[in-house]
């Protein structure tokens, strides 16, 4: 269930910042299918790469980990 809501996560803040699937996926050096999972929830983004993510969606890693609200 805590995958699901990764990637719902990951998914809202990178459409909220207008950046398609395969920008990010580009970015992150992963394949659109593996970032597609991430987002489906069907795999669990490492630290590491929930970090980089944050960086470049330009957010908070607490933020993204649903820690924070958004502009804290």
């Amino acid at each position: 269930m805590e995958n699901i809501r990764w990637g719902r996560r990951i998914r809202a803040f990178r459409r909220l910042k207008m950046i398609k699937q395969v920008e990010l996926a580009k970015e992150m050096e992963m394949s659109v299918s593996m970032l597609g999972q991430i987002e489906q929830g069907k795999r669990v983004p490492s630290e590491r790469q929930l970090e980089k993510i944050a960086s470049l969606l330009d957010i908070k890693l607490e933020e993204l980990k649903g820690e924070a609200k958004a502009g804290e």
